[in-house]
């Protein structure tokens, strides 16, 4: 059993990287092996960045039983974990709001190659002036969603078109009337070959 203190909390949602069973669009383009391969160092980057002595890091993974399973080189052994549990995306996200929402919480994907540790702070930042914090993608969602204490405890994510060009908008317009929603840098997630390859090119072009 994972503690929930007051503290802020970072809660990664990731499926368990097996292979021919996470990134599946992905492997369409670039092959099964290629995207299990792209997965592991996504989670391992991913686990890397969001820890930090100012924040609890939990890993939530899905299926469930993936909280006892060992992935030497992408899940850290040491990372706490918890179980994503039932229902779609927005349920499950729902559900891991309420729970650890005693203090400021986050949660992000683990298929991010340009996070940085300063786009959480900064995330923590907002919550400071904001009930809501969102981390707009390119493809129409978010990489990011966090909320306060007393946002968390309310957090309801439905109805919402997930992985679609519409999620961010959906999932605005659920929020309750009122909430005051901050924004962070908009980023792109790796999902497809497309995603894969633009990623690439910019680390290259930062050496």
């Amino acid at each position: 059993m994972v503690p929930v203190t007051g503290r802020p909390h970072v809660l990664i949602f990731a499926k368990a990287p097996r292979l021919g069973q996470a990134k599946t669009r992905l492997a369409r383009g670039v092959g099964a092996v290629a995207a299990w391969r792209t997965k592991r160092r996504l989670d391992a980057l991913t686990c890397r960045i969001a820890r930090s002595p100012a924040w609890d890091s939990v890993l939530a993974v899905a299926p469930d039983r993936a909280i006892h399973a060992t992935f030497p080189g992408a899940w850290p052994a040491d990372l706490a974990r918890i179980g994503q549990g039932k229902g779609d995306l927005g349920h499950r996200m729902a559900r891991a709001l309420r729970r650890f929402g005693r203090g400021p919480v986050c949660i992000i994907g683990s298929d991010l190659p340009d996070l940085k540790t300063a786009d959480l702070t900064a995330a923590f930042g907002r919550l400071k002036r904001h009930d809501v914090v969102l981390g707009p993608a390119t493809d129409g969602g978010y990489w990011l969603i966090g909320m306060t204490p007393r946002a968390a405890r309310r957090a309801h994510l439905a109805p919402v078109r997930w992985s679609s060009p519409h999620t961010l908008a959906d999932t605005l317009a659920v929020l309750p009337r009122g909430w005051r929603v901050g924004y962070l840098r908009e980023l792109e997630d790796v999902d497809d070959a497309a995603s894969l390859k633009r990623s690439s090119q910019r680390r290259l072009a930062r050496v």
